[in-house]
């Protein structure tokens, strides 16, 4: 059962003791009759800003749309958003009104807003903190049949789709953005009125467009988002550089075109991270022009390095952060990495992490297997990948060696007196299978004074046995990683 902050119920219940109305508003309310958590909470009212901001002291007025911010009386609530009820006049620019009026009436709220499933109010007079369905249908506003839309998992527009379209240019993605994100599909007319409105998103902020592209890319359905975009003309206006590879086909290492296999990749990708899954969709974006031949020995080389650079233009372009931007351009970069289990050494390892970065390799793994995956590849990580994870391991760990000391040469030179040579060689060896047996004597101390003491002894025996040890531990550290990995 979704639970409603007590600090919304306490400022429904101030509202109404002045003789005012409040209505829960918005996406809260199709969360709630969803079941799912509402991540913002927005109230509506008849009450004019300045009388709500009397009633509520602790607040802040910035906008010129209604809004009174509420700040909360402790850390574990957020602000809650009270909006006086307004119908909006003309809008020139295909994003904001040229004027705003406020209203009495609720209905005249909820007419302005875009899709039945968000043009729902829920009265607060008689809710309560943990609502049963009942309770909340007993007291729900639905003038546009949103609660049927929920129903039926359809979005569609509040009255004509192309006037609430050009109303707000944004609401084009938005419409995307919700059926991917609850797994809903188009109304018809809102479909055929997205299409006809395509162009206005050339109105709309790149960084808009981006926020909300960026809510597809990380939603369960990306991929989806993704072909609803270029099916309803709106990809053009984000990312027409994905369009290209429609119809391309690859060669014989694929069975997919170049568009199909990026938003299987996506589909396939197994980060949750935004960089990532930027990756897997756009790794492949400079195949159609790289493409060389045709049919199944046709080449696409350095598209990997062309496609680098063509990444960065559009991420550029959606006004993306430099950090996300230059994480997404190493990724598309270096996703063709060369491994082969026989023919790959741990040097040539070290010179993989040196070049990506050692925190960046889980996240380039990631993107050869969305890549596999989107091949159709039926194994998601195969031998040689696995080899590859079980060696990054392996040469990322600090090695078995005296380095793994809390003393070395120079300290036994001017502490212990002991001239360098195969006796100091000797002892750290000794001092190192001791570590071995018992790490909790790694600290300066006991190795010191361990140290002046073997000074004193014949060390050819015991440094033999402490070789052996090192190697046997050497061993089987290195059995455990490979069973990590399942390779041999």
């Amino acid at each position: 059962m979704v639970k409603i902050p007590l600090n919304v119920i306490e400022i429904g219940k101030k509202l109404q003791e002045n003789n005012l109305e409040a209505y829960l508003v918005g996406g809260c309310v199709r969360d709630l009759l969803l079941g799912n958590s509402p991540k913002d909470w927005d109230v509506a009212t008849n009450a004019l800003p300045r009388k709500t901001q009397k009633i509520f002291p602790n607040s802040f007025y910035e906008n010129k749309f209604g809004t009174v911010a509420i700040k909360p009386k402790d850390e574990k609530n957020s602000i809650v958003e009270v909006t006086t009820y307004r119908k909006d006049g003309d809008y020139k620019d295909y994003r904001h009104p040229q004027k705003v009026e406020f209203s009495q009436k609720i209905q005249q709220d909820l007419k302005r807003r875009d899709f039945t499933i968000n043009a729902m109010a829920v009265n607060l007079e008689n809710i309560s903190s943990k609502p049963s369905l009942k309770e909340i249908m007993e007291n729900l506003k639905d003038p546009f049949g949103g609660r049927i839309d929920l129903n039926n998992k359809t979005v569609r527009c509040v009255g004509k789709a192309e006037e609430r379209f050009k109303e707000d240019a944004l609401r084009l993605i938005r419409a995307i953005r919700f059926c991917v994100i609850l797994g809903f599909s188009l109304e018809k007319k809102t479909q055929e009125g997205l299409k006809k409105a395509a162009n206005l998103l050339e109105f709309v902020s790149k960084e808009r467009i981006r926020d909300e592209f960026i809510k597809i890319i990380k939603s369960p359905r990306p991929q989806e988002g993704i072909e609803l975009l270029r099916k309803n003309n709106l990809l053009s206006h984000v990312i027409p550089e994905l369009e290209y590879g429609v119809g391309i086909n690859q060669n014989l290492h694929h069975i997919y075109t170049v568009y199909d296999h990026s938003l299987l990749a996506l589909k396939n990708c197994p980060s949750k991270k935004l960089s990532v899954r930027l990756a897997a969709l756009l790794h492949d974006i400079a195949k159609p022009q790289t493409k060389r031949g045709r049919g199944k020995n046709s080449t696409f080389y350095n598209h990997d390095l062309v496609g680098a650079g063509v990444v960065r233009k559009i991420l550029k372009r959606l006004r993306f952060s430099s950090k996300t931007i230059e994480k997404v351009v190493l990724l598309v970069k270096n996703h063709m990495f060369y491994y082969e289990v026989d023919n790959v050494s741990e040097s040539s390892v070290r010179r993989l992490l040196k070049k990506v970065g050692r925190k960046n390799i889980k996240d380039l793994i990631d993107l050869r297997i969305a890549d596999r995956l989107g091949s159709g590849c039926p194994k998601a990580k195969p031998y040689k990948l696995r080899h590859l994870e079980y060696l990054i391991e392996k040469v990322s760990k600090d090695p078995i060696s005296v380095k793994m000391l809390r003393v070395d040469g120079d300290l036994l030179k001017t502490k212990a007196k002991i001239k360098p040579g195969p006796k100091m060689g000797a002892i750290l060896d000794v001092l190192l299978s001791e570590v071995i047996e018992d790490p909790g004597r790694n600290n300066q101390q006991y190795l010191m004074d361990r140290a002046k003491e073997l000074k004193k002894e014949n060390l050819e025996k015991i440094s033999q046995k402490a070789k052996e040890k090192i190697e046997d531990k050497k061993i089987e550290e290195d059995r455990v990683l490979k069973r990590k990995f399942w390779v041999k």
